[in-house]
């Protein structure tokens, strides 16, 4: 089949879906054919559609707008093929490969606390100040596993993969086998503050210390196109008065240049705008949420533009010829 007859193709598509042009706004030619193709890309088995892969960076509470964007990606019927946290991108990320709804993520972020997830207290920060002992993510594991169960990577409804740190080593470490709830506790374990979670041989620590935006890694897991979702922090306006902003503060500091290389390398970026939130300000969650809400709903227009230019690609590239 020619270019032409293909395309002439696509766009009876267009038509075959009158209701889409009956809205209150008169709409472009160019848009209504946009939509029907979208429809269709959409429905098509993966095999026969670019491989679609999401990055959710790390951030802190912050991270929480990562969940108001999966609720739109999830409403407009974005095939996600591939999810690769760090950090709280992993947590969120685990929670919507596992199978779990957007609107369900959404009412645990507004309710859960640092108590939920770790040991964390004043006078357990107290008692840190003076003594060695590290305080603990148990909470956090147990608290994914009460919500997803004893899944490993093999069980997840969709592929994902989270980064961690091994503290030993300085490496960054891939997990994608194992207990999801133990890879995304140890992806989510700030150093300086919680104990390194072991896993096999390592001891790891937050992903975010040497990658806080993964898409390299997305990449080597086969994304053909490559959505991003980034919550950068705005340095100055960070109140660093205690052991743990002053913690956060000094990842941030670390990886901030790296993860603006990082982001350059997808093909799609949102960046919700949650700059003057603390990492640590859970409370806030609501906020972030809807921060990430609108931040995808103003990118969607482009994003599926740029989802029916790649299924265009896909579908005029030669097919290679079978070896015999």
């Amino acid at each position: 089949m020619n270019r032409r007859s293909l395309l002439a193709g696509w766009l009876s598509i267009g038509l075959a879906f009158p209701a889409i042009a009956e809205v209150p706004e008169p709409r472009t030619a160019g848009a209504v054919v946009t939509d029907a193709l979208w429809l269709k890309l959409r429905s098509l088995p993966p095999a026969k559609r670019p491989r679609i892969g999401l990055v959710l960076s790390g951030g802190g509470a912050r991270g929480l707008a990562h969940i108001g964007v999966l609720k739109v990606l999830e409403r407009e019927g974005v095939p996600v093929d591939l999810v690769v946290g760090t950090s709280v991108g992993a947590i969120v990320g685990a929670l919507y490969a596992a199978g779990v709804r957007t609107s369900e993520i959404e009412g645990m972020a507004a309710e859960v606390g640092w108590e939920q997830l770790t040991d964390l207290s004043s006078a357990r920060v107290v008692r840190l100040l003076v003594s060695e002992r590290l305080l603990s993510t148990q909470k956090m594991e147990k608290y994914l596993q009460a919500r997803i169960g004893e899944k490993t990577f093999a069980d997840l409804k969709t592929e994902f993969a989270c980064l961690a740190t091994d503290v030993r080593t300085g490496e960054g470490v891939v997990l994608r086998e194992g207990s999801v709830a133990l890879a995304a506790r140890a992806s989510a374990t700030m150093p300086g503050i919680f104990e390194p979670v072991p896993f096999r041989h390592r001891l790891l620590i937050d992903g975010g210390v040497v990658d806080n935006v993964p898409t390299e890694v997305a990449r080597r897991l086969g994304a053909d196109i490559l959505l991003c979702v980034y919550v950068p922090v705005d340095l100055s306006r960070n109140n660093v008065s205690n052991v743990l902003t002053m913690m956060t503060q000094v990842l941030y500091i670390q990886g901030q240049a790296m993860s603006e290389d990082r982001v350059k390398r997808a093909d799609f970026l949102i960046k919700p705008e949650v700059s003057d939130i603390s990492a640590l300000e859970l409370w806030r969650s609501r906020e972030c949420m809807e921060a990430g809400q609108r931040a995808a709903e103003a990118a969607w227009p482009e994003l599926k533009k740029l989802l029916v230019e790649k299924l265009f690609e896909r579908s005029l590239s030669p097919t290679p010829p079978v070896a015999k």
